[in-house]
């Protein structure tokens, strides 16, 4: 009996010794200032949380963009601010898949790269390309 409380002693020490060395680190990649091919924005940003595996897309429409989309969808709005899951894929970062499994859409972040891609899949059949480049690359290894 005594041995298996000494035991427990020990592993509850080793244990506590271990969580309190232990660091985290939250790695992010901001991506600001960028240029659409498509569309015009006053402020089009792009924030990769790798930990919690979120991208956050924070946008405001130029004027000439807005009233483009809003004649056909009443809802859009002139700031906007989306949040999609993301996932790593060897030096790929990717959103979740948008649309059906026969058609779908996702984007594509290379690491450390100012390009932001878009895949298409129909069909199996897979397209990508250049949907958006951008002027600033932040990377940050936040330590909690």
């Amino acid at each position: 009996m005594r041995k298996n409380k000494f035991t427990f002693k020990i592993l509850f020490w080793i244990f506590f010794i271990i969580s309190n060395n232990t660091q985290a680190y939250s790695k992010i990649m901001i991506l600001s200032g960028c240029k659409n091919l498509k569309d015009g924005f006053i402020k089009n940003e792009y924030i990769l949380d790798l930990n919690k595996s979120l991208m956050t897309r924070n946008y405001i429409y130029d004027i000439k963009t807005y009233k483009k989309y809003r004649v056909t969808d009443i809802t859009i709005k002139k700031e906007n601010s989306i949040k999609r899951f993301i996932y790593e894929d060897e030096k790929l970062i990717l959103t979740d898949k948008i649309g059906y499994p026969q058609f779908f859409t996702q984007l594509v972040f290379e690491k450390n790269s100012p390009i932001i891609k878009i895949k298409t899949v129909i069909n199996n059949e897979a397209a990508i390309s250049k949907v958006s480049t951008c002027k600033k690359i932040e990377l940050f290894e936040k330590e909690s």
